[in-house]
């Protein structure tokens, strides 16, 4: 199993852990990346918990959504809706994403469904997420659930592949490369 740490903010503040805390668990854990997610913090607060995480940590950085930081880490990790902000033909959207965040950088995209990772198979992406895989409590709304479904989906893919929603360390795969663990560290 390798590990994609979710760091999300809400998480942290819900559970009365510190950035650093959950870095350091997610280093004991041997994560090869670290995404940080904060849905309502503005930009600038953001920049600040990315430049902390990268003080303390030297493996891949990912942050949720805001591309406009991509000089502080590794790479993006956007959702379907935040494609469709750019443009509504998502594989335009990813198209433009790229050119912004550039070759050199890590861009991942949230997926959920066999059309879904087709369209992504269209893209100029690092890896995908797929999931949910269970309901999970850092993210609300949930519409799909995959289950075991997940890595019959995940086959079809062309890029990495990240199990996301609900997964727990545990959890077999045999067409994931990354278990994304958010609240499971802790």
């Amino acid at each position: 199993m390798r590990l994609y740490a979710l760091c999300d903010q809400d998480m942290l503040d819900n559970k009365g852990i510190s950035l650093e805390e959950y870095v350091n668990l997610a280093k004991a854990n041997a994560a090869e990346i670290i995404q940080y997610r904060n849905k309502t913090a503005d930009v600038s607060f953001i920049k600040q918990q990315l430049i902390k995480i990268r003080k303390m940590y030297d493996g891949f950085l990912i942050v949720n959504d805001k591309y406009e930081l991509i000089e502080f880490c590794d790479g993006v990790h956007l959702g379907q809706e935040d494609l469709k902000i750019v443009d509504e033909d998502v594989v335009k959207a990813a198209k433009i994403i790229r050119s912004v965040v550039g070759a050199d950088k890590i861009l991942g995209l949230s997926t959920h469904s066999e059309e879904e990772v087709n369209l992504a198979n269209e893209m100029d992406l690092n890896y995908i997420g797929l999931g949910a895989f269970r309901t999970t409590d850092t993210k609300k709304n949930i519409s799909t659930v995959l289950g075991d479904s997940l890595d019959v989906i995940a086959s079809k893919s062309k890029h990495y592949v990240a199990a996301i929603g609900g997964v727990k360390k545990s959890d077999n795969f045999t067409n994931v490369t990354y278990h994304v663990i958010g609240s499971g560290l802790l």
